[in-house]
């Protein structure tokens, strides 16, 4: 059986985007070692595909290395910030590498991946409208709003880089 698509890589093997699996493996590490939610359930995977992403972005080809220094923790964490426009961010970097005529797997599995969060609908607690921090309540979980994956996914992915 012959492979689907080899993209002129591998000497006519099958392309491999390693840069996004081991953004992807990065992304897992992270989330598993942080506790925060249980793997496999929706909320860690938007976690996971929306850390990857990040990840991916940010590091480009170097995110095969498999090295993670503290400076690009401290630049993934910037990235992921609430108060960063994460997805006009994540909508440029693409449109660059597109612009810039890279055609590669990987940049195929990222795409593929801001599609799914952002077509992907979660059920969770309204954090956009969290009380003052003067107030000290609590925030109300049972209030809860349907959201775009990666509206979840960002502070998930926040919160287990600032765990690490």
């Amino acid at each position: 059986m012959l492979p689907e698509s080899t993209n002129g890589t591998s000497g006519g093997g099958l392309a491999v985007p390693m840069a996004w699996l081991c953004a992807e493996f990065t992304a897992d590490d992270l989330l598993r070692a942080s506790c925060l939610v249980p793997p496999g359930s929706l909320e860690y995977r938007a976690g996971r595909q929306t850390l990857a992403l990040t990840i991916h972005l940010c590091e480009g080809a170097d995110a095969s290395s498999g090295t993670r220094t503290t400076g690009r923790l401290d630049e993934w964490m910037a990235r992921t910030a609430y108060d960063r426009p994460w997805p006009r961010w994540v909508r440029e970097r693409l449109a660059a590498r597109v612009h810039a005529g890279e055609e590669s797997p990987d940049l195929a599995m990222a795409h593929e991946t801001w599609r799914q969060l952002r077509a992907t609908q979660v059920r969770a607690a309204d954090l956009g409208g969290l009380p003052s921090a003067t107030t000290g309540l609590p925030v109300d979980e049972s209030a809860q709003v349907w959201l775009p994956a990666w509206k979840l996914g960002l502070p998930l992915g926040h919160l287990a880089l600032h765990l690490y």
